[in-house]
């Protein structure tokens, strides 16, 4: 009988056992320890690093470390955030444009060679981004952007998992007979784009907003290359900077790396539920 209640239920309206809970406390504490760690030995003096057992409270060293970080010559760690915002916010809304618009073009527009141009867009997903550095660089050398923030913002301005999860998408979210009802009465391919398709793919968009600025935040291998040696670095360009050298000072890379890691915490707060919300309705669409 108990058996037969519980499948009657929706899965948000299961309750719990003590296990599920156990479980989920301690999933919780090994994902959130590193942070907590690196936030201990932020706010520690050198000692900590090495103190056996180690710590595990926090210190009273975090403004000192925190001044030392921001004050240090050469790693320019002020305007490595600001440059880090201003790539990853421009990435992000670039590639929420860019990939909704060919998502919606793949998934309800009818044109010739539309499914070859989706293979070609799922096939360059198996390429590994750093078989194409060099060709890159010497694109950005033709275009005189290398050093600037010009050449981290251009190659990131759509993706192509972007492109097929937004295409995805869209072909579950939007009923075609939608887009035809809206275009027997007059609206253009434009009008239908913003007035009918955003507007049923915000979950989508909140899920890829957040994946792109996580990516672009985080992103370190070519903002490296491209502004190796200039005034202009990324937030990890200048960690790179910070652990670099023969005797590397912990308690600065940790209290950088805290630093850099206080947005992308925000933002997980602040969309986190979006988030979820945009997961659970592509599985159930799919």
């Amino acid at each position: 009988m108990s058996t037969h209640r519980y499948a009657l239920r929706a899965p948000q309206d299961t309750p719990g056992t003590w296990k599920t809970y156990t479980g989920l406390v301690l999933i919780m504490i090994l994902s959130a320890f590193p942070v907590y760690w690196m936030f201990v030995i932020a706010t520690s003096a050198d000692e900590a690093v090495t103190k056996m057992p180690p710590s595990i409270l926090p210190g009273n060293q975090l403004m000192v470390n925190l001044n030392e970080v921001f004050t240090l010559q050469d790693v320019y760690f002020t305007a490595s955030l600001i440059n880090s915002f201003i790539t990853a916010t421009t990435i992000t809304l670039a590639t929420l444009f860019f990939c909704s618009l060919a998502g919606f073009a793949f998934a309800k527009l009818r044109f010739r060679g539309r499914n070859a141009l989706m293979v070609v867009v799922i096939l360059t997903l198996t390429v590994p981004n750093q078989l194409g550095v060099v060709a890159l660089y010497i694109v950005m050398g033709k275009l005189q952007w290398n050093g600037t923030l010009l050449a981290v913002i251009a190659p990131g301005l759509v993706s192509a998992f972007g492109v097929f999860y937004m295409r995805q998408f869209i072909a579950h979210a939007v009923p075609d007979e939608l887009v035809e009802s809206a275009r027997i009465d007059g609206a253009l391919t434009l009008r239908v784009y913003w007035n009918i398709v955003l507007p049923a793919i915000r979950p989508a968009l909140a899920v890829l907003g957040l994946l792109t600025f996580v990516m672009a935040w985080n992103d370190f291998q070519w903002p490296l290359i491209t502004l190796n040696g200039t005034e202009f670095p990324t937030s990890m360009v200048a960690l790179s900077d910070l652990a670099s050298g023969n005797y590397v000072i912990y308690r600065r890379v940790l209290a950088g790396a805290f630093v850099a890691t206080v947005p992308l915490i925000i933002l997980l707060l602040i969309g986190g539920r979006q988030l979820v919300r945009g997961i659970m309705e592509g599985a159930v669409k799919s």
